[in-house]
């Protein structure tokens, strides 16, 4: 990715369609293909250790988010309602107005000296993808864990992004310090629902190798199958695809999720499966007319088929260190198997 055409837009101050927290904030575009559309707004955070409130039920207590919007642009999200938190819709903003905190590594490198620090465990990627396309010129991250590495400080890492392998090293050299984890966020591996609702991101596939790659390196790496939606990746044929590539990219676990739907992502994604799918839309109302989850009924019977082909398939046998490589694809046509595609990062 060249970035010789970067230029500085107007701050904002005087454009009235800005949003509020943005007046004063550092407006970027940029002009590469990957790029037009999208607005970039740098900010100077007051903070970077979050504190997640106890409601949210999730295993973890504290997190870091270098970015807010995401530019994998997965029609699902569920963080699209927080955008609205910053006086930005939840759909096509949250796709291209990105907030950067450029101050992340500084602060997070503050933070984690702090008296008040008790060394708890921090989770990345939480809330959008802290390895989205924008961190490709931000750098971010390699700040963030060189301060987490320096104070020996646990964490995780959740992505759809392959260009965290470019911060191998510092990911390693950390788990020497103290425990690192990792998960590629696979949720199906068909490559047609993959364009139509996650069309910002790295193929499954290349995620695979990613995780693949990361458990070679001794990065204990796992995998989110999330989400599975209901009529599109749910069949009996596609769990087990998704499964079996799971296990063939030696992922330590696999965790699976059905698609949620809270507000602000529930309006989107409704909207793009009327576009898409207009049948399914009375089947999804049946699904999630009383609320954001689908019945317990529907996602107990889901979790327990992923169950029953992870231990089929063997999931989580394969060690860090030999953790197996995908096999190539055949080509089209029957031709000779292409070379497995070398890892690069998000364009």
């Amino acid at each position: 990715m060249r970035w010789d055409n970067l230029r500085l837009a107007d701050s904002g101050r005087d454009d009235p369609a800005a949003p509020l927290f943005a007046r004063g904030a550092v407006t970027r575009t940029f002009d590469t293909p990957g790029f037009r559309g999208m607005t970039f707004y740098e900010i100077q955070a007051r903070s970077i250790i979050n504190r997640v409130p106890a409601a949210s039920r999730v295993p973890f207590e504290f997190t870091i988010n270098p970015y807010r919007g995401c530019g994998h642009r997965c029609v699902y999200c569920f963080a699209r309602k927080t955008h609205e938190y910053l006086d930005l819709d939840a759909g096509a903003d949250f796709d291209s107005k990105i907030v950067v905190k450029v101050n992340a590594a500084e602060l997070a490198r503050r933070e984690l000296a702090s008296p008040r620090w008790r060394g708890q465990h921090v989770a990345m990627g939480t809330n959008v993808d802290c390895y989205q396309r924008a961190e490709g010129r931000y750098r971010l991250m390699r700040g963030i864990l060189s301060a987490l590495r320096d104070a020996a400080n646990p964490f995780s890492v959740l992505t759809k992004g392959t260009l965290i392998l470019r911060d191998l090293d510092l990911l390693t050299e950390a788990a020497e310090r103290a425990e690192v984890g990792a998960n590629l966020s696979v949720g199906f591996v068909d490559a047609d629902v993959w364009r139509a609702v996650e069309p910002g991101t790295p193929s499954p596939r290349r995620r695979l190798e990613t995780c693949a790659t990361l458990n070679d390196n001794g990065i204990a790496t796992g995998v989110l199958m999330a989400p599975i939606l209901p009529y599109l990746t749910d069949s009996p044929a596609q769990l087990d695809r998704t499964v079996r590539e799971i296990a063939e990219a030696g992922a330590t676990h696999i965790a699976p999720i059905v698609l949620h739907l809270r507000p602000g992502a529930r309006e989107w994604w409704l909207a793009w499966l009327s576009r898409e799918h207009p049948r399914l839309v009375p089947r999804y109302l049946e699904l999630y007319g009383r609320g954001a989850y689908a019945p317990k009924s529907y996602q107990e019977r889901v979790t327990a088929q992923v169950r029953a082909l992870a231990e089929r398939h063997g999931v989580g046998r394969a060690t860090p260190a030999t953790a197996r490589r995908l096999p190539p694809r055949p080509a089209p046509g029957g031709a000779a198997p292409r070379a497995a595609p070398e890892q690069l990062t998000l364009l």
